[in-house]
């Protein structure tokens, strides 16, 4: 992915050189009085210098800078996307001390967070952190998520809302919502994750290699979820809090993203595993057809009535039930010759 190095921010591109000075003198009041972490060995220094964190920003100007200052005391270096945010979010992350880089027009948090992954790259790292710009994430949890990928046990690493009780506090349109979107995400991954949404996460330098999945919009938890459980990489969950509590919340409505997430994780399944979607589906149009079937039978048998109603609905769900299934068995069939010509190819190379 290529980012253009003339929209990244600069000096010379304020207008505001009253504001900017002020700002200018609260990030050096901050960095003076900046906690430090006590007895760090030096391999400890060198492993936060080689750390970055990645914060994908659209319009938050009033929280971006205390999320990237608080962020900078446990990583080596922070990267925020303006995410064509029309308020002065960059200005304010630039002089909080973030290497600022600018989408326009807006293009969604999954580009964003391509653009940051690419960016990280380019500067290079052994880890990241993804981190939202809102303040609903607590930065000191940073190391949390960092420590199983600096100490090799794992490739991502997901900050959970759901482990060690944290879920009751979590709104309950916000909980059943997440337990739906666990769901559909789960069936889809072979690792089953508590908190399938979550956006504060880690990536080892294996796992950023390898962050070449197609994605877009706020579908990108569950498609790097898929995307990793599927390659083999190593994931894990450590328990996080959240404060919910923020300005500008819902950026979205969270019904339209809620569907949004949710057609988008069918689509996939259809394509990865048509048996699972296509066998179910008719399955269940054969069995209520049977049922039908059977009740007009029963009707027929002690009235003498023919219920031709029922017995239409009924051969016409088993059919398309029958047809379903045919077509999940064809699809998955195809789906696994597909799979082996790519390893024959893979061991050819």
């Amino acid at each position: 992915m290529n980012i253009d190095k003339k929209k990244n921010i600069n000096s010379e591109n304020f207008s505001y050189p009253d504001v900017s000075r002020v700002l200018g003198c609260i990030n050096q009041v901050l960095k003076l009085t900046r906690y430090t972490p006590p007895n760090i060995s030096p391999s400890g220094k060198a492993q936060i210098c080689d750390t970055i964190a990645i914060i994908p920003a659209y319009n938050e100007e009033l929280t971006i800078g205390m999320v990237v200052m608080l962020s900078l005391q446990h990583v080596g270096r922070v990267v925020v996307v303006d995410d064509g945010s029309i308020d002065r979010t960059a200005e304010i992350a630039w002089l909080s001390g973030a290497d600022v880089v600018r989408v326009e027009p807006n293009k969604g948090k999954a580009n964003a967070v391509k653009v940051g992954v690419a960016r990280a790259r380019e500067i290079g790292c052994n880890a990241l952190v993804m981190i939202d710009a809102d303040g609903q994430h607590n930065p000191s949890e940073i190391p949390d998520l960092l420590d199983p990928i600096l100490s090799g046990n794992a490739d991502l690493v997901i900050g959970s809302r759901c482990l060690n009780g944290n879920s009751q506090e979590i709104p309950s349109y916000r909980r059943l919502g997440q337990i739906t979107l666990d769901i559909a995400t789960n069936l889809e991954c072979s690792y089953k994750c508590t908190d399938s949404q979550s956006g504060f996460r880690a990536l080892s330098k294996k796992a950023i290699d390898k962050f070449d999945f197609p994605s877009d919009g706020y579908n990108l938890e569950s498609d790097m979820l898929e995307h990793y459980s599927r390659i083999g990489l190593t994931i894990t969950e450590v328990p996080i809090t959240v404060r919910y509590e923020v300005p500008f919340k819902h950026k979205k409505n969270p019904l339209s993203h809620g569907a949004d997430i949710i057609t988008h994780i069918i689509g996939i399944i259809g394509y990865r595993r048509p048996l699972l979607s296509f066998g179910v589906s008719g399955f269940t149009c054969a069995l209520f057809g049977i049922i039908l079937g059977f009740f007009a039978f029963d009707q027929y048998y002690s009235t003498g009535k023919f219920v031709f109603i029922f017995t239409m609905f009924s051969g016409v769900s088993m059919v398309l039930g029958l047809l379903l299934i045919t077509t999940g068995l064809i699809l998955n069939s195809l789906v696994k010759i597909v799979k082996m010509g790519d390893f024959s190819n893979a061991h050819r190379i």
